[in-house]
């Protein structure tokens, strides 16, 4: 399948953390094992909702970029490129712009979600509208032949292959239609039981020593019904059993046997889940110390990474001149 293109970024918001590395980046270090694979820190698509303070954008693209290569990443298997450094996706996003109905924009799922939820920010600007475009530039100007999504990002797929059928409709067959390539990722809750997010403080970082992830760890919270050890315990509502189900597959119908009846404690069950954690970190933490001590590693890669995307960035944007007969 090496003949065949996978398109996916991340937008720089500073260190991974274990949902992000359960819910795309583990998948994607499989995927430079079978694809020709283009991975993008997503930093113009950043400021679609963090366009009022961009003073941590430069340090957040170096923690992704580190996080990546520390999780194994590797730019001799895939490109690791900068978004904002290949002007030609801001090229294709502009003409994609001029043929794609309002209409289509209005109804996108996330734009109506967030203009709800986001209370904040004023995000009723022409970038947020119009990230949709620059989305679907990011994707057919590699033209990806895949791009890996959950369920939940399915619409924001279709209305990248809506764009790519109405270019080819216009003028001519340029771009292929992206298929969806459907990840069923991991999921973890954050050590408080919610969604793990930066916003809530519960995550665990990819960036955390050891010492740290024993204490994020036995800050976890359990079943609340569970006041004594020999209580059972109900393990369907508890953070730290999730957690074993990914990092102790193994153990986890002995671990549910004995919660349910009352023969292991919580601060039993949290230390042997923090061995499991610890020893499955490490040699991320490693790697990222590692390449710490040569951050000049990290400029080398996202500079090689660009030369690759802009070569083929370029030469798909020949092709579109000519096919809309603007190549004066």
């Amino acid at each position: 399948m090496k003949d065949k293109v996978i398109l996916s970024g991340m937008r720089p918001t500073g260190s991974l953390h274990l949902g992000n590395y359960f819910g795309a980046l583990e998948n994607w270090i499989k995927l430079q094992e079978e694809y020709k694979c283009f991975f993008f820190v997503a930093d113009w698509h950043a400021l679609t909702t963090g366009y009022e303070d961009t003073s941590e954008i430069k340090n957040n693209i170096n923690e992704v970029v580190i996080d990546w290569l520390s999780a194994g990443l590797d730019p001799e298997k895939c490109t690791i490129f900068l978004q904002s450094s290949i002007k030609e996706h801001a090229e294709l996003h502009l003409l994609f712009s001029m043929i794609t109905p309002s209409s289509w924009l209005f109804r996108c799922p996330t734009y109506k979600d967030q203009i709800a939820q986001i209370k904040d920010k004023n995000i009723t600007t022409y970038g947020f509208l119009g990230y949709p475009c620059l989305m679907t530039a990011d994707i057919l100007i590699y033209k990806a032949d895949f791009v890996p999504v959950g369920e939940d990002q399915l619409p924001h797929l279709e209305l990248a292959r809506e764009i790519a059928r109405r270019f080819n409709y216009l003028y001519k067959e340029v771009f292929p239609e992206p298929q969806p390539l459907l990840t069923k990722a991991k999921v973890l809750p954050g050590l408080d039981g919610r969604k793990m997010s930066k916003s809530y403080g519960n995550t665990i970082a990819l960036s955390d020593d050891p010492d740290t992830i024993r204490k994020k760890v036995s800050s976890m919270i359990t079943d609340p019904a569970r006041i004594r050890k020999d209580d059972p315990g109900h393990p369907e509502v508890c953070a730290v059993y999730a957690f074993h189900k990914v990092f102790n597959e193994e153990e986890v119908p002995e671990i549910e046997q004995q919660c349910r009846g009352g023969k292991i404690g919580c601060v039993q069950c949290k230390r042997n889940l923090a061995n499991k954690v610890v020893e499955y970190m490490t040699p991320i933490y490693e790697k990222r110390q590692e390449l710490l001590k040569n951050p000049g590693i990290i400029r080398e890669v996202i500079e090689n990474g660009n030369e690759n995307a802009r070569k083929v960035a370029r030469k798909t944007m020949e092709d579109v001149r000519k096919a809309m007969d603007i190549d004066w």
